[in-house]
């Protein structure tokens, strides 16, 4: 469901993201994971058309994320680090946006913004301007409208931060739903629990390479280690970021 053939992304003289090759599945929740500036953030955004890759592709459903675009984006929903909102706009509005942009007959999108804003409890709040919300508010909207025109493929960078533990107790669940449906979720995160919780593989990056891919259990046996996705984090990037200086 994605493909990663060869993704490169160079700015100047600096290789952020170096010769990334990897495949994620229908019905995976990947969690990609790597310390401050090792490319994750590059990679995502290669991956929904923000940035061009300097080598290599990433197809999402069999279509070309650079020649492809609007067949890949059709089948992406995307939260990204930052919930950028308009902020003269409600939430409802902001829903009706999003759905017209994805092509939405406006029967199915009123029964999708329906569920969306049940889902994820924005019902005190979705017709206030965006202007008045908390981050953990538009968090929820952000997520919201990424899943309005039912993606087979969600991407998320970092999306538990702002959230409160009853709203990250709902994320997680639906990430678990979404997959169990056969959705494909990429989650880009700094929270190793939350990964190790609700991950079925991980990626772990460093200086834009990739060191591991695989299950939490077959890095342990790899690192012949019983300790916590945390510590085992920690001792296979602390070798290569001391090898390198990491790259955005």
């Amino acid at each position: 469901m994605i493909e990663l053939c060869g993704l490169t992304r160079r700015f100047g003289p600096k290789t952020a993201v170096s010769n990334l090759d990897l495949q994620v599945p229908s019905g995976e929740l990947f969690a990609f994971l790597g310390p401050n500036g090792a490319g994750k953030t590059t990679t995502i955004k290669m991956m929904v058309g923000l940035l061009q890759p300097t080598e290599g592709a990433a197809r999402i459903c069999g279509f070309d994320v650079r020649t492809q675009t609007r067949e890949a984006n059709l089948r992406t929903g995307y939260v990204p680090d930052q919930p950028y909102l308009y902020e003269k706009l409600s939430g409802r509005e902001f829903l009706n946006f999003v759905s017209q942009l994805y092509g939405m007959p406006a029967s199915c999108a009123a029964k999708s913004i329906a569920e969306q804003i049940e889902t994820f409890e924005l019902g005190r709040f979705v017709d206030d301007l965006a202007e008045s919300y908390s981050h953990g508010m538009k968090q929820r909207l952000v997520f919201a409208s990424s899943l309005v025109h039912s993606p087979e493929v969600l991407i998320v960078d970092e999306p538990m931060v702002g959230l409160d533990p009853r709203s990250m107790r709902l994320v997680k669940d639906l990430l678990r739903a979404k997959v169990n449906g056969g959705m494909t979720v990429f989650m880009s995160t700094h929270t190793l629990a939350i990964a190790e919780e609700i991950a079925d593989r991980i990626g772990v990056v460093a200086n834009g390479k990739l060191l591991f891919l695989g299950t939490v259990a077959q890095l342990r046996t790899q690192l012949s280690s019983d300790e916590s996705l945390e510590q085992l984090f920690l001792t296979l990037t602390e070798e290569a970021m001391d090898n390198g200086h990491a790259d955005r």
